[in-house]
């Protein structure tokens, strides 16, 4: 696929290859940034796990203390007070039975979905359509609760899902181009300390391999593991 002119003439203002400190990278990517449009700044760190072994596949939130720059819309899949608290606490769509034939008749109007534990034989069965969309609730996400206001609020106020891909590879938005170079540091380093965290003890090696941030329609620039959290 040919890239934009844009695209070639930022990738000329640095060196692709080389590995900066964690602001420093920051710093070029804010310098790259499109003046039409408030692209997303991506993260995309690579691990030293095997997804394929159930012991090392990786999953969770991370609660982003700069927020995501994003109007994150939730569905809710609840009844009875749950439902009414769902309402209460901003969730565009809430619903039961009605909510889950909506979804498997193809709509998707949503960011993150949310289902109460009574909720999940249903939700269950939305496989085909919330799965490979990656909305599916899970526990391990907190997005199966019985406090869907908590998680409601969590998720609208910059918390976001992370779990690895067949390639090792961890993707989140960190904010967006407008946001200052300290914000998007805040959520950066917040991500790589959760995934420190979240280790787990099966992973052999270097466990960050590799960190590359970039803005939607931009270049990538690494970031050497070694340096997150330098002021070098």
């Amino acid at each position: 696929m040919a890239k934009s002119k844009q695209y070639r003439d930022n990738s000329a203002k640095f060196d692709r290859n080389q590995l900066h400190a964690d602001a420093d990278a920051l710093s070029i990517i804010k310098s790259l940034g499109s003046k039409k449009f408030d692209e997303s700044v991506d993260a995309v760190i690579r691990l030293s796990v095997d997804p394929r072994k159930a012991d090392q596949m990786i999953r969770g939130t991370v609660a982003l203390p700069s927020g995501t720059g994003k109007d994150v819309r939730v569905a809710v899949f609840a009844q009875g007070e749950a439902a009414t608290a769902a309402r209460e606490a901003g969730a565009e769509h809430v619903g039961g039975d009605e909510l889950a034939a909506e979804v498997e008749g193809g709509m998707t109007d949503f960011d993150v979905a949310i289902a109460t534990p009574d909720m999940m034989p249903t939700v269950g069965k939305l496989g085909r359509v919330l799965g490979p969309r990656g909305l599916m609730p899970n526990p391990k996400t907190g997005t199966v609760t019985t406090d869907v206001t908590k998680a409601i609020g969590e998720f609208k106020g910059g918390t976001v899902e992370y779990r690895t891909d067949r390639f090792a590879n961890v993707h989140v938005p960190i904010g967006k181009i407008s946001f200052s170079e300290e914000a998007l540091l805040a959520n950066l380093r917040a991500l790589t300390a959760e995934l420190q965290r979240a280790k787990p003890a099966a992973a052999k090696g270097k466990y960050v391999k590799k960190i590359v941030v970039s803005t939607t329609m931009g270049p990538g620039v690494r970031i050497d593991p070694a340096l997150i959290g330098s002021e070098a």
